[in-house]
C-alpha cells in the first residue's frame, strides 16, 4: 500500500497569539537631576529626555502618533504639550494627537493613563509622556510668588504649598494620634533610600535628629521633610502590543529589559488646598487605589513593590 507523503520541517513552527488592546511602557529616559542655575530650559531637558526614552524603546520620532506634557513651573507655555510637539518637530503633522496634563505631583500617572486611552481608543499606536522642570534657574522668591500664585486666594501664609501639608499634618496627628517623631522617620527612610540610588541627587543618610533639628518651615514641617527643588526630566514611551508585534519589537523595550504591560491604573481627586475643616473626604489617593486594584483584579497584598509619593512626610503615611 502506498503511504501518505509528509513534508519535513526545518524547525518547530510556533504561531504567535493574537494580542488583545494592551498597552505597554516600552521606553524610559531621564536627565541627569542637578541644580543647573539657569544654564538649561525645562523644554530643553524634556526634549532630551524625549529622546533617550525614543533610543530606549528603539523608535524614532515620526513612529509617534501622540505626545503628552506636563508643564512646568520655571518656564511655562501656553499649551505645553504644543509648544514642546512643535519645538522638536513632532507638529505640524497629521493625525498627531498632543495633550497639556497637569494633576501636580500625580500628573505623570495621569498623563500614563491618558496615553493608554489614546492608545485603546482614539487609534493611537505609540505615544510619549514627558515631564520636566528647571525651578534652580529662578531664585527663592520668584519661585515662592509662582507658586504661592498658582494655589490662589487661601487663608494659608506663604509658603502656602508647605504650610498645606502642614495642616493636614496637624489634623492627622490630633484625629490619629501619629506624633512628630513618626512623621520625620519618613524623611529618614528616604534618606536611606536615596544613598542606594544611583541617580539621586544626595545621598546623605539622616538621622532623626538631623531631620528634627534642620530649620523650621511651618509647625509641623522642617527643612528636611519638604519636596527639594532640582532640575530635570523624564519620559516613558507608551504604545500598543500589536504595534510593537508589528515593528518586531515585542518585549525589546526599554533598552533591552523587556516591556511593561500597563495592567491597570486609577484616578480621583481632592482639592487644591486644604480647608479650614478637614476629614477623611478630603483624601483621593484610597480611591484611586481601589479604582486600579478593581481594574487589575490583584488584592495590595499580590503587589511587590509600591511606589509612594512623599513629597511630604503626610502623603507617604496616608498611602500606606
Amino acid at each position: 500500500d502506498q503511504q501518505p507523503r509528509t513534508r519535513a520541517r526545518s524547525g518547530p513552527q510556533v504561531a504567535m497569539p493574537r494580542l488583545a488592546q494592551t498597552v505597554r511602557i516600552c521606553g524610559n529616559g531621564i536627565t541627569k537631576l542637578a541644580n543647573l542655575r539657569g544654564a538649561r530650559t525645562a523644554s530643553d531637558l524634556m526634549s532630551e529626555a524625549l529622546e533617550k526614552s525614543l533610543a530606549s524603546a528603539r523608535l524614532n520620532k515620526d513612529d509617534l502618533d501622540g505626545l503628552i506634557a506636563v508643564p512646568s513651573l520655571s518656564h511655562p507655555h501656553l499649551m505645553e504639550a504644543h509648544y514642546l510637539a512643535t519645538k522638536v518637530g513632532l507638529l505640524p503633522r497629521r493625525d498627531f494627537l498632543v495633550r497639556t496634563i497637569d494633576t501636580g505631583g500625580a500628573g505623570p500617572i495621569t498623563a500614563l493613563l491618558e496615553a493608554r486611552r489614546m492608545i485603546q481608543n482614539e487609534n493611537c499606536e505609540a505615544v510619549a509622556v514627558v515631564a520636566g522642570d528647571a525651578v534652580s534657574s529662578i531664585g527663592t522668591e520668584e519661585f515662592l510668588r509662582r507658586a504661592n500664585a498658582g494655589i490662589g486666594s487661601t487663608d494659608l501664609p506663604s509658603p502656602v504649598i508647605p504650610h498645606g501639608y502642614s495642616r493636614v499634618t496637624q489634623w492627622q496627628m490630633d484625629t490619629y494620634g501619629v506624633s512628630r517623631e513618626q512623621l520625620a522617620k519618613v524623611a529618614v527612610l528616604m534618606s536611606h533610600q536615596a544613598a542606594k540610588h544611583p541617580i539621586a541627587v544626595t545621598r546623605n543618610r539622616h538621622t532623626l535628629d538631623d531631620v528634627l533639628n534642620s530649620p523650621q518651615i511651618t509647625p509641623q514641617l522642617n527643612l528636611l521633610e519638604c519636596a527639594r527643588r532640582v532640575d530635570g526630566a523624564a519620559s516613558i514611551i507608551v504604545a500598543s502590543s500589536r504595534f510593537l508585534e508589528k515593528r518586531n519589537l515585542l518585549d525589546k523595550g526599554n533598552g533591552g529589559a523587556g516591556d511593561v504591560v500597563v495592567l491597570s491604573g486609577g484616578e480621583a481627586s481632592g482639592p487644591l488646598y486644604p480647608p479650614t475643616i478637614i476629614d477623611e473626604t478630603l483624601f483621593s489617593c484610597e480611591s484611586a487605589a481601589r479604582s486600579a486594584y478593581s481594574e487589575a483584579q490583584l488584592r495590595p497584598d499580590e503587589i511587590d513593590f509600591f511606589g509612594l509619593y512623599d513629597c511630604f512626610p503626610i502623603c507617604f503615611l496616608r498611602a500606606i
